[in-house]
């Protein structure tokens, strides 16, 4: 039984998580709709890609639970998540314009979601293997051998396995030019899929801030062609959504504005630049020490009263996205293993200081924390 296990071809074994993911700018301006989980999904096999290098057309990815909460996603409801961004992404078709027509081609060639019990029972016969031949051979059937010793050493984190279909590998490896690269913590938190497209729309334009684009093109972009035909709809539904959250949760502040031709709205224009450090600037005119006519407190004693009204009432969303912004961190900077009690698993570690953020103050020690390891934050 050894022998079959020692012929399991390890090329395909999985490649670690960056946070670099770079995409044609085809693909950038496509047509295509998905899901906020379904694009996750997408984005978190984009980032295992070697850059600039050829790749197997039957290469799988593994997508895993920290792969998720390294985007924002909440530990306790991960596998969930992922499941359901599982759950169609098969039949999922991005658009791309050629200069012959419309080209359209299918994101992914296979998408599994692996069943927990299975994945236990891997782990428990994995490498002393009282596996028969049978089940070996029918893991070969289905092109799956590769799982065998990745999921064996996956910390209970390996949920999802997908395979790109060969149609949009051009457009996604051994990419030279006339591309554009995102950085997965600019978009940490993003829950909606427009949110993630408008994103990835601006970083095309990320040297001039600038990003002008017809209504038309734009819900063709979004695969919305007929829904939220009226402008005000359209806005409401879809630009006010992507924009607010992206000046709330990513490093740039957006801006934008309506064209129009006659009394018909035509086009969107979004400015965009980077946030500057927040600081809180005195008028070099006046006295800080000099009492407000109104309040008859100084600038120092008025901002001593707001920071004290906040600590005093976080609000719980806010904690949220705290405890969220924090174990990415912890994440994303590998540093997980520096804060595990224990046997905990990583899952477990996530979850524990999620529970333990309940105050503004505690949020503080834990990014103190993380400063202290030269994260910045």
């Amino acid at each position: 039984m050894r022998e079959v296990i020692k012929n399991i071809p390890l090329l395909n074994t999985g490649l670690p998580m960056r946070n670099l993911v770079v995409m044609d700018n085809d693909l950038i301006r496509a047509s295509y709709r998905l899901t906020a989980n379904e694009m996750r999904l997408i984005l978190c096999a984009l980032a295992q890609i070697p850059k600039g290098e050829p790749i197997d057309a039957n290469q799988a990815y593994y997508i895993s639970k920290e792969d998720f909460v390294k985007l924002g996603v909440n530990p306790k409801t991960v596998a969930r998540e992922i499941r359901e961004g599982c759950g169609d992404l098969l039949s999922r078709v991005v658009v791309i314009d050629t200069p012959l027509g419309e080209l359209g081609f299918h994101w992914v060639d296979t998408a599994m979601h692996f069943k927990s019990e299975a994945i236990e029972r891997l782990k428990k016969d994995y490498p002393n293997v009282k596996n028969d031949e049978e089940f070996i051979n029918k893991l070969r059937l289905h092109n799956l051998l590769d799982s065998l010793p990745i999921i064996a050493k996956s910390d209970d984190n390996i949920v999802a396995r997908i395979v790109f279909h060969r149609d949009i590998l051009p457009y996604i490896s051994e990419l030279k030019k006339q591309f554009t690269k995102l950085n997965l913590d600019d978009v940490f938190g993003f829950s909606s899929f427009y949110s993630f497209r408008f994103y990835l729309m601006m970083m095309q334009f990320r040297e001039t801030g600038y990003l002008k684009i017809s209504l038309d093109d734009l819900r063709h972009s979004l695969g919305l062609e007929k829904k939220y035909k009226a402008t005000r709809d359209f806005k409401l539904n879809v630009i006010d959504i992507a924009v607010d959250e992206i000046n709330e949760k990513s490093p740039y502040d957006v801006s934008y504005d309506f064209t129009a031709k006659g009394r018909t709205y035509t086009h969107l224009e979004l400015r965009f630049k980077k946030k500057k450090a927040e600081e809180k600037l005195i008028d070099s005119k006046r006295d800080p020490n000099t009492p407000d006519l109104f309040t008859h407190k100084t600038d120092k004693e008025l901002a001593e009263s707001n920071a004290i009204k906040q600590i005093k009432k976080p609000k719980k969303d806010d904690l949220e996205h705290q405890a969220s912004k924090i174990t990415g961190l912890i994440m994303s900077n590998q540093l997980i293993s520096r804060f595990k009690q224990g046997d905990e698993s990583t899952m477990q570690t996530m979850q524990r200081i999620r529970s333990e953020i309940t105050s503004q103050e505690i949020a503080e020690q834990w990014l103190n924390k993380l400063r202290d390891f030269g994260v910045g934050v």
